[in-house]
């Protein structure tokens, strides 16, 4: 079969070429290595790096006191394996690592996950474990008392396979800051497959912007020392079973500020862990797929975390979906590595037109960036990873072209039958949420003022076992169209055998046209935030127990409209649940087998439901709708 990276626009093959040299394995160095591109021992004299040559570590290296490594963007340093192998910044020395987003600077080892150092700062900020401390690695000496210490600059970094094993009761991290003051400037860190902690501050001072980590098998995130820094816009996403925690916070607690904090799961796990009297102030957190939000050990108080401005709310029901950093911000990471085999990648940042004689495959988040297309010829089957991280969005200015036939439809579902994401679409249309609006999903932002938005067009699409469970009171659809504006054309699409909604309507325009359910465990069809578009007909099957209504609407009446809209059921339950204010108005309902027909919750009054020019009413027989199951044969080409 084809590759994905075949399909691909000519300039996401250039990224991709450009960036070439951060894969793992088939990657040939740029020139061959030797004495000039060995970093070994002590450097003692400032150095200037070649980016068109790949460099060696080969045991310990340190930058000494009074010396500057400078590593220009591009620049590849692969690391021989073993526990002796890491670059560090010895107190008094500065590195600056001048990566660009075309061009990441790459450190990585030449042999598996966990089989080098990292990276490593040593600084004379604070830490509780006063000047002068011991590091556990080589005896490093870090910390003093000049929070505004200068280590350098990092910008634009990609590590890779860090985390070897120091003793018994530690490892390496991918990029570890002892005692890093302030001056120091850390922007667009990524560390991916290693198997300690992304990042972890020893004390210290330092503000980090912009970090992403991946399948680490310890902690994404983790501080000790009494590290009272920031860290803004952060990006965690696990695949891998028996990681540790997003964060782990132990030690004195400085408060440290965490804004938009991002972690997504697709094997549960804790979240949020904080021992002894540690904490910090998050104002921004997104947390999906996890079992547990937060763990706090060793008598640690939730009032020494504080999100959004409240102690951190240790119920089981919790939700936290407020972080607006979403994988969008980290395309300079994902694109940096051509997508294995026929996977879609994590970031679409170019138009993309799939190949039909393909069968694609999702694992994890993948995003349609603002500016892209992506376009779904007839025929093409897309098959993902079940769980919570797997899903396809649109993000706000980017476009999906789906172009099934009634013979040929698209289709999407999970390999395994259990639950994914489904496709979300998140446009620039109004929502009582307002402009830019955060979803529970992964950081998505949706919301604007261009009701006429345009997100694309999907036409003849399947969707099956979608639904996978985002937090105790939420999960994912089949369809999820967050502030979707009216420009876009959605026709042809059936949802069958999900574990939630069909479709669900967070605010917007849009309208759709020929819908079918079939099965859903929660509401066939399902709106909130002043939906105001229109949906022609829908004919909703119902053969299973449990399920919860064929309609469900909630929040303020914006008084969609629906056109022919029937719906079976062969095991009783609701028809039409109309909650708070919200409301619709009906031309053509067929109402069969329901136990109860209209459920007003929340004091809404009839009067927002009518039906035909008539207010609903329970005791009356509805058999108005056009649509029947047969216009909707298509599904099973």
């Amino acid at each position: 079969m084809k590759s994905l990276s075949k399909l691909l626009g000519l300039s996401i093959m250039a990224a991709l070429l450009i960036t070439s040299c951060s894969n793992d394995d088939d990657n040939e160095p740029i020139t061959p290595t030797g004495p000039e591109t060995t970093l070994t021992g002590v450097i003692t004299a400032d150095r200037i790096l070649d980016p068109t040559k790949q460099y060696t570590i080969s045991g310990p290296v340190s930058v000494a006191s009074e010396v500057k490594l400078t590593i220009p963007a591009g620049t590849v340093i692969v690391s021989e394996v073993g526990v002796e192998n890491y670059l560090a910044v010895l107190q008094g020395g500065e590195i600056d690592v001048q990566g660009t987003a075309t061009s990441p600077v790459v450190m990585k080892s030449n042999g598996a996950s966990g089989s080098w150092g990292g990276l490593l700062l040593c600084g004379n900020s604070t830490t509780t474990e006063g000047a002068n401390a011991s590091a556990e690695v080589a005896g490093l000496i870090y910390g003093g008392n000049n929070a505004g210490d200068s280590s350098g600059n990092i910008d634009y970094l990609i590590i890779r396979d860090s985390g070897a094993q120091i003793n018994a009761n530690s490892q390496f991290n991918g990029l570890t800051l002892y005692a890093v003051g302030s001056g120091t400037t850390i922007d667009n860190v990524a560390v991916i497959n290693g198997t300690d902690d992304g990042v972890e501050f020893f004390g210290g001072t330092v503000n980090v912007n912009n970090f992403y980590a991946e399948n680490l098998e310890d902690d994404a995130v983790d501080w000790t020392e009494g590290w009272s820094g920031t860290l803004t816009n952060t990006y965690v996403f696990n695949s891998t079973a028996s990681f540790s925690t997003a964060i782990e916070a132990d030690g004195v607690n400085n408060n440290p500020t965490l804004i938009n904090f991002t972690a997504i799961s697709a094997t549960g796990g804790v979240a949020v862990q904080i021992k002894n009297n540690s904490g910090a102030t998050i104002n921004g957190l997104t947390i999906t797929g996890f079992d547990t939000s937060f763990d706090f050990r060793d008598d640690a108080p939730a009032s020494n975390l504080q999100v959004d401005d409240a102690d951190a709310d240790t119920a089981d029901d919790a939700v936290f979906a407020s972080s607006s950093t979403n994988a969008s911000l980290f395309a300079w990471v994902t694109n940096a590595s051509a997508s294995s085999g026929n996977q879609l990648p994590s970031n679409i940042t170019a138009s993309v037109t799939l190949d039909a004689s393909v069968e694609y495959t999702v694992a994890g988040p993948v995003l349609v960036n603002s500016g892209a297309t992506l376009t779904i010829p007839a025929g093409t089957q897309i098959v993902s990873q079940s769980g919570t991280a797997n899903y396809i969005a649109v993000l706000k200015g980017g476009k999906l072209d789906i172009q099934g036939t009634a013979a040929n439809p698209v289709e999407m579902r999970s390999g395994d039958g259990n639950a994914w994401g489904g496709l979300l679409l998140c446009g620039n249309a109004s929502t009582t949420e307002g402009v830019n609006a955060i979803a529970e999903v992964g950081g998505l932002i949706y919301g604007g003022t261009n009701d006429a938005d345009d997100s694309g067009a999907i036409n003849y699409l399947i969707l099956r076992n979608t639904g996978a469970q985002i937090n105790a009171d939420s999960q994912f659809n089949g369809l999820t169209l967050y502030a979707v504006g009216s420009e876009t054309s959605i026709q042809n699409v059936a949802v069958i055998g999900g574990a939630d909604d069909g479709v669900e309507f967070f605010g917007g325009t849009v309208s759709m046209t020929n819908f079918y359910a079939e099965n859903l465990e929660d509401d066939s069809v399902d709106w909130t935030e002043g939906w105001n578009g229109t949906l022609t007909n829908t004919f909703v099957k119902l053969t299973i127990s449990g399920f919860s209504t064929a309609i469900e609407a909630d929040g303020v009446n914006a008084e969609p409209t629906l056109v022919n809209f029937t719906a079976v059921s062969t095991t009783g339950g609701t028809g039409i649940q109309i909650k708070n204010n919200s409301g619709a108005i009906i031309n053509g309902l067929t109402l069969t087998g329901f136990d109860t027909q209209f459920d007003f919750r929340d004091g809404a009054p009839s009067s927002n439901l009518p039906i035909d020019g008539v207010n609903a009413a329970e005791e009356g027989t509805f058999a108005t709708s056009t649509s029947v199951e047969a216009d909707f044969a298509w599904i099973n080409n």
